[in-house]
């Protein structure tokens, strides 16, 4: 059984959800936003952004953290903002000796929805769907940390099945190869 932490990172509104399972059997436990208003310093910012994943951390105790990775952005400012935004999660996730998963957006659409091009709609119904919600999650950021700790559980599972494969592969090697000495 393994708990994971889906975080999108926003300068004003950064989501988080957390679900818990195995595999492709998987429940929420609990999802949310924290918010930082867009009148404060950015550095009070980002440090109501730190302060409130390390309080999710401490109260959800989450095994494994799956972060939505950088993502090019036309405008260079909302790009270096979103960067510092990641690296203090990615800091509150480090500090809590999470495993650190990083996601492209269009990788979890692909493993969520099925198509790397899907809307926000599309891509909260099926996190809604996966997780036998009687509504969408709202807001959307909420929705995307939720998809992104899915993300995980899918690729965690299959990275699990071909280690376990590999593993089973080596050892009939490995027996195969023993010969008795007369």
């Amino acid at each position: 059984m393994m708990r994971v932490l889906g975080i999108d990172p926003g300068s004003e509104t950064t989501g988080w959800g957390v679900i818990e399972g195995e595999a492709r059997r998987y429940a929420l436990i609990e999802y949310g936003t924290v918010k930082a208003p867009p009148r404060e310093r950015f550095s009070s910012r980002l440090l109501k952004i730190y302060t409130g994943i390390e309080e999710v951390i401490a109260r959800l105790k989450p095994d494994a953290c799956s972060v939505e990775e950088a993502f090019y952005a036309t405008n260079v400012k909302v790009a270096l903002k979103l960067g510092q935004v990641r690296g203090v999660v990615l800091l509150a996730a480090e500090r809590a000796k999470l495993e650190i998963h990083e996601y492209s957006p269009r990788l979890v659409k692909q493993t969520v929805v099925g198509y790397g091009n899907a809307e926000k709609h599309q891509v909260q119904e099926m996190v809604r769907v996966l997780l036998s919600l009687r509504s969408v999650p709202e807001p959307h950021d909420a929705s995307d940390a939720l998809a992104l700790a899915i993300c995980h559980f899918h690729h965690a599972g299959a990275k699990a099945r071909i280690l376990e494969s590999d593993a089973r592969v080596k050892l009939s090697q490995s027996s195969a190869t023993r010969r008795r000495v007369p």
